[in-house]
């Protein structure tokens, strides 16, 4: 037998999908941010072998979507607000200068091919419903493609390389508040044909524009959190008998 079916299926390609499947889980809050990982426990509910789980989670280590800490184990990556607010507000002026760059340097194929991406996102079920705009990593994801039609490397590692698959979890996050999904779509297009007219300076303000956007969206929801957390619970008042038996015993003690 001759073909793709003659090639025999490696553990590796094992690996790659326990990483795309918990990267997934991430991405959409199944698992949450600071949450801790059991090996034992999702080993069983994946129904694989700790072996091949273990060399998923170390590459999602080096995604920087999980962090291991000595005598504690593993836990889903998170930033601080403050963290965050900073990355974001680098993100905006890096991927801005990204796209300036790529007005100039993309080619046409390229922008055609940006352009036919977005008509594939605009598919989306969720995206068309208003509950989130997902986007698959890598060359499927319209800001990677962005970037790397900048031609600048460095640009590229920052953006593309050391925190892409953490900011893809906030990004996601942002566009799941209601009327984002949409909104994010059209910004979209509206760099595209910035891009296509070959503005660079239009390009960039696009650009940043939508990221802004995009960042009020997270802080907003961090702020909502936050208000959540910090809400009080409820003091329960003590029952009869045992606000009695305090006083009894403060009582039996005092006579003493």
């Amino acid at each position: 037998m001759n073909g793709i079916l003659s090639n025999k299926v490696s553990a590796q390609s094992l690996v790659d999908a326990l990483a795309e499947r918990i990267e997934a889980a991430i991405m959409s809050g199944d698992l949450q941010p600071g949450s801790k990982i059991s090996e034992q426990a999702l080993a069983a509910s994946l129904g694989v072998s700790r072996g091949p789980l273990r060399e998923a989670i170390r590459r999602l280590e080096g995604r920087k979507l999980l962090q291991r800490t000595p005598n504690i184990g593993v836990r889903v990556a998170s930033l601080s607000p403050s963290d965050l607010y900073e990355v974001l507000q680098v993100r905006e002026a890096l991927e801005g200068m990204a796209c300036g760059l790529a007005a100039q340097h993309m080619t046409d194929d390229e922008l055609e091919a940006l352009s036919e991406l977005l008509d594939q996102h605009q598919q989306q079920k969720s995206v068309q419903e208003g509950t989130g705009y997902y986007q698959e990593s890598k060359d499927f994801d319209f800001h990677f493609r962005i970037v790397k039609g900048s031609r600048n490397a460095r640009l590229v590692q920052m953006l593309c390389e050391d925190l892409y698959y953490l900011l893809r979890v906030y990004r996601y996050k942002s566009s799941t508040k209601p009327g984002r999904a949409k909104q994010a779509l059209r910004e979209h297009k509206d760099i595209v044909a910035a891009l296509m007219r070959r503005d660079p300076v239009e390009a960039e303000r696009k650009m940043r524009l939508h990221i802004s956007n995009a960042r009020q969206y997270v802080e907003e929801q961090m702020k909502e959190t936050a208000a959540r957390q910090e809400v009080a619970p409820p003091v329960r008042k003590p029952k009869a008998g045992a606000a009695w038996t305090g006083r009894s015993k403060a009582a039996v003690q005092s006579r003493r």
